[in-house]
């Protein structure tokens, strides 16, 4: 009886890892992309359940083996990179020796959370130069109004859909655009934010809806606005960043993908997955919130804030620009197959 279900549940992961490994977009499908974490600790449990009580080896029990140590080898290799047992592929510098530097902080306000003096009090301790907030509906905005004292410069796309936007910024803002590149009822916001140095930073600010059997049954909105908004990006032109809730984990593949073809950096690999949904759940965790960058930058922090009331934590993270330190090839890179990918993930979309 125990080979048997060893077996059932070799199998049963085994499907858990495999389906996500598909171009499919179908909700459920892609949702395995996020507990690859949580999936490899059932799988390490497993495997120490058969070495303990596997006595007498059969080709059922070796089998189930096989496929448990191949599924948690496959899991391992798409969250490694976000642990500290894999290689930077962005610098760091400390703050005395940076210069031209950008303190970002992204929040997503849960839109019916209440605990708006929790986060202004949050925005006054940690003074980020620019705060964007996801969810923000007009009541959002009308109590942030306290902190525009000091953060004069604004775009507010205030709605009541889960998908309203909100940016706060101590620095000039210029060339501002509000986008609804694949839903006309979800905004992303795209400016240049001028540093004290004179320097000019593309900042894309985005929330696409996520795949799932209330949204959107297939995640061909949220991966096409991801893909357009990575060929908006011009690396090569302007110091550029991309942040906000991207409803999506950093190791999925339409993350990679994005990064491939955007040719942006993750500050997070090698240094850890700075999970920030669920706040409520510490089992459930994974992270949403993103900030990837040019070439241009490297890391002087990245810090998970402490809650507020919402779903999600705030993530700060403070850049500076750095020529040199990182090269314009360090990301990953998109071959003919990912083009192909890409091309064909936005014209669906756009369809």
């Amino acid at each position: 009886m125990f080979e048997i279900i060893y077996l059932s549940l070799a199998i049963l992961l085994a499907v858990l890892t495999l389906a996500p490994l598909s171009w499919s977009q179908v909700w459920w499908i892609r949702g395995l992309d996020f507990p690859r974490l949580q999936l490899s600790v059932v799988l390490s449990m497993l495997l120490v359940v058969g070495f303990v009580v596997i006595r007498d080896w059969t080709s059922v029990t070796a089998v189930a083996m096989g496929l448990i140590i191949g599924c948690l080898v496959c899991q391992l290799w798409w969250v490694v990179p976000y642990t500290v047992f894999f290689p930077k592929e962005v610098k760091a510098l400390n703050k005395r020796e940076a210069g031209g530097r950008l303190r970002v902080m992204t929040a997503n306000v849960l839109t019916p959370n209440r605990n708006s003096d929790r986060l202004i009090q949050l925005v006054r301790d940690y003074t980020p130069d620019v705060l964007v907030t996801l969810e923000s509906d007009a009541w959002w905005g009308k109590q942030l109004e306290a902190i525009e004292e000091n953060y004069p410069h604004t775009v507010k796309v205030p709605l009541d859909n889960l998908y309203g936007m909100h940016v706060y910024s101590r620095l000039p803002l210029s060339d501002v655009s509000v986008e609804y590149l694949i839903e006309d009822d979800k905004p992303s916001i795209h400016c240049f934010i001028e540093l004290p140095t004179g320097q000019r930073v593309k900042a894309h600010f985005v929330h696409p809806a996520p795949p799932s059997p209330t949204e959107n049954e297939e995640s061909e909105e949220r991966d096409g606005e991801l893909l357009l908004v990575a060929r908006q990006v011009e690396p090569d032109k302007h110091p550029t960043i991309v942040t906000g809730d991207l409803n999506d984990v950093a190791w999925s593949r339409t993350t990679l993908l994005f990064r491939k073809v955007s040719g942006l950096l993750d500050p997070r690999v090698g240094r850890g997955m700075f999970n920030t949904f669920h706040a409520d759940y510490w089992f459930a965790r994974w992270p949403l919130d993103h900030i990837f960058h040019s070439h241009h930058f490297a890391l002087v922090s990245m810090t998970r804030l402490p809650g507020f009331g919402s779903d999600h934590f705030p993530l700060l993270t403070e850049l500076a620009l750095a020529p040199g330190e990182n090269g314009i090839n360090d990301g990953p890179s998109p071959d003919e197959e990912d083009k192909e990918a890409a091309d064909e993930i936005v014209k669906k979309a756009m369809a």
